[in-house]
């Protein structure tokens, strides 16, 4: 019974958090991570898009406010665009959106395996090709 918030802030916290860890990794291994790490940005991105509003400028002020405000809470809301606000970052606490944290765990998690499973049989293509 325990939840994370919404909005994508679970994921850009996330996805700060593996970019930071990332700057201690050094070799090839560090560009897997800030790709991890990228990818993490897409849910936010796409929740932006799916809701009309431009999604590159909307993550960059919730990055921008979790960063600043050292909060992870700031997530997307649509609720301050009516407001007149610039965008739409705000905390979701305040707001009341949230996920349960076994859900946001299991969506991270089978999203890896996928991506896992797609570059094993690219792998096991690509080997084919050139034999």
């Amino acid at each position: 019974n325990r939840v994370v918030y919404g909005g994508g802030s679970a994921e850009i916290s996330c996805s700060l958090a593996v970019s930071k860890f990332a700057e201690t990794v050094v070799g090839v291994d560090q560009f897997a991570i800030r790709a991890f790490a990228d990818a993490l940005d897409d849910i936010p991105l796409a929740l932006a898009e799916n809701s009309g509003l431009d999604p590159i400028s909307e993550l960059a002020a919730a990055k921008s406010r979790q960063m600043k405000e050292n909060n992870p809470l700031i997530g997307l809301g649509l609720s301050d665009m009516a407001d007149g606000a610039e965008n739409c970052a705000t905390n979701m606490k305040d707001i009341g959106v949230f996920e349960t944290l076994v859900g946001k765990q299991e969506q991270i998690s089978l999203a890896t395996q996928v991506v896992k499973m797609i570059l094993k049989i690219d792998d096991v293509i690509t080997m084919g090709q050139y034999q």
